[in-house]
């Protein structure tokens, strides 16, 4: 590797597949390890990568190192203790163990990431160190293109997908020497909060297999719970970053709108979408935001604005932070559980903090633009709606009756919002709330809600309004049910807050050991049969 700018440009082998359901093909994914990767291996045309790579860790050494934390990993290829191929290895070993469980990745990159970590390794010895992410082997959710790498937004739809270009996230962080091992499962093109509904089958908790790990980016929170990686990207539309790392146990950041380019990402509602990192530690997401944030041109919805080195911000002193307790709506029906941690935790913040006092944010029910989803999909869909999963089809097909009127109002009245959405602060300083109200469903109920089309009452959420606000909002782990199963911490603040937003979740995480604890999935841990539906009989 010569530069940050080069392409290694890789080809696939795909075997031919049989058209099957939806269930026969879960199933058939993951019934056992073979079939249960489902990964398109990526092979690198490059000679001498598999080859000259030094020979897998033991399982014991796999686990030691692929469990660091990003900053512990950077420290130590900083202090040449250890070097990006074995970080890599570490983590191939992991993958291969435990993505048959919990199908966290589409595709591996194996060969790739092994010659970049090779390339990176030379430039390691010679001095020459990019920044914190040298060496350092990292997740991209599969709908954030990668050239020459296969992108699917977890669809039939883009099966054969291949990017000439990467987007600009996937570039930033290839220029700061991050290795990609591998693009990872989704809700289908980011369309649910669950990771249920994938062409590759669902995602899998780490903490409990039989559960949702959350979604859209189910599969970069789960890789990341799992140490199968240091860090993931993930996108949010309506909290498909927050949720899953709620669910997961991993610290997860939506930015600022337009912070983060989202050029070269598939989008769901472009007008909503933000992308950011997953991972195991704050600081580990402030250095990724380091490198993830700022201004580009070429994306329409990329806002200039003042570098920031969040890594220092992170060190702010929060004594004097005032927190919002944002409790209407936000605490309405949680969890008699969620209700528990989450007093817990703000008994903590008030003793961290200024103060804690009660707040409220605006309203944001009459706005809704999801008429920008059905635009993205509108050719596509016209001329293969069958290879849409059955919930993603149903929805488009309700898209497709959005007015025009209603659509610009809608986006009138969120302009203003966003406008004004800071005013809302002007009492505190951060807002804090429960990431979810409830814990997560099991896979097979999130597949049968998903996939019926019987009425039900409103799905209870916490995140989205914040995607409206268009503000910085972080989920740190906060504490676990009586179940074993996590729930997440949210804190947001007025635009561009993203330095008090992580030295708060920072502060809170240092002063419990919530982050720390791993789950429980072992090598013999079996994974739960799929119930069989009518579908799956077909």
């Amino acid at each position: 590797m010569t530069g940050p700018t080069r392409r290694i440009v890789m080809k696939y082998r795909y075997r031919p597949m049989a058209r099957l359901s939806r269930r026969e093909f879960t199933i058939s994914v993951l019934g056992t390890a073979a079939a249960a990767t489902r990964v398109a291996t990526a092979t690198q045309q490059q000679t001498g990568s598999a080859a000259t790579a030094p020979p897998p860790p033991s399982r014991s050494a796999a686990d030691t190192l692929a469990g660091l934390t990003l900053s512990e990993a950077s420290a130590r290829i900083k202090a040449g203790t250890i070097t990006s191929a074995e970080l890599v290895n570490a983590c191939l070993s992991r993958i291969d163990l435990y993505n048959p469980k919990v199908n966290a990745f589409i595709t591996i990159t194996r060969d790739l990431a092994l010659t970049q970590a090779k390339a990176l390794d030379a430039e390691q010895r010679a001095g020459r160190l990019r920044g914190p992410l040298h060496g350092i082997p990292i997740a991209l959710k599969d709908n954030i293109d990668s050239a020459g790498v296969r992108t699917t937004a977890a669809s039939a739809v883009f099966d054969d997908r291949v990017p000439s270009e990467d987007a600009e996230v996937a570039r930033r962080l290839a220029a700061a020497g991050a290795v990609v091992v591998g693009k990872t499962n989704l809700h289908e093109f980011a369309f649910g909060g669950t990771s249920a509904t994938s062409y590759y089958g669902p995602v899998r908790n780490p903490w409990a297999l039989e559960r949702n790990p959350g979604g859209s980016s189910g599969g970069s929170a789960a890789a990341v719970a799992t140490d199968l990686c240091y860090g993931a990207l993930g996108t949010d539309t309506g909290g498909s970053i927050r949720t899953p790392a709620s669910y997961c146990s991993v610290v997860g950041l939506k930015p600022t709108y337009g912070l983060v380019s989202i050029r070269g990402i598939i989008p769901l509602t472009l007008s909503l979408d933000h992308c950011g990192p997953i991972t195991r530690s704050v600081m580990d997401a402030a250095m990724m935001l380091n490198v993830l944030g700022g201004y580009d041109r070429l994306d329409i919805a990329s806002v200039e604005h003042a570098a920031d080195d969040y890594v220092a911000a992170i060190k702010q002193p929060v004594s004097g932070f005032r927190i919002g307790i944002a409790r209407a709506p936000f605490f309405d029906l949680l969890d008699a559980d969620v209700a528990t941690v989450i007093d817990d935790a703000l008994r903590v913040l008030a003793k961290l903090t200024r103060s804690l006092t009660d707040t409220m944010l605006p309203s944001t029910r009459d706005i809704t633009v999801g008429a920008e989803t059905y635009a993205y999909h509108e050719e596509n869909f016209g001329r293969m709606s069958g290879r849409y999963m059955i919930p993603t089809r149903r929805a488009l097909q309700s898209g497709a009756n959005a007015k025009a009127g209603d659509y610009i109002r809608a986006h009138w009245r969120l302009e203003l919002l966003r406008r004004t959405i800071d005013d809302a602060f002007r009492g505190v300083d951060l807002v804090v709330l429960p990431t979810r109200r409830r814990t997560p469903r099991t896979v097979d109920a999130s597949i049968k809600r998903e996939e019926t089309d019987v009425p039900r009452n409103p799905e209870l959420e916490n995140t989205g309004a914040f995607n409206v606000y268009g503000i910085p909002a972080i989920s740190v782990p906060c504490g676990f049910t009586s179940k074993g199963l996590p729930v997440g911490l949210m804190i947001a603040g007025p635009r561009f807050s993203e330095g008090k937003v992580l030295a708060l979740a920072h502060a809170f995480e240092q002063a419990t050991e919530f982050h720390a604890k791993k789950p429980p999935i072992r090598p013999e841990t079996p994974v739960p049969p799929l119930a069989a539906t009518e579908e799956g009989k077909e």
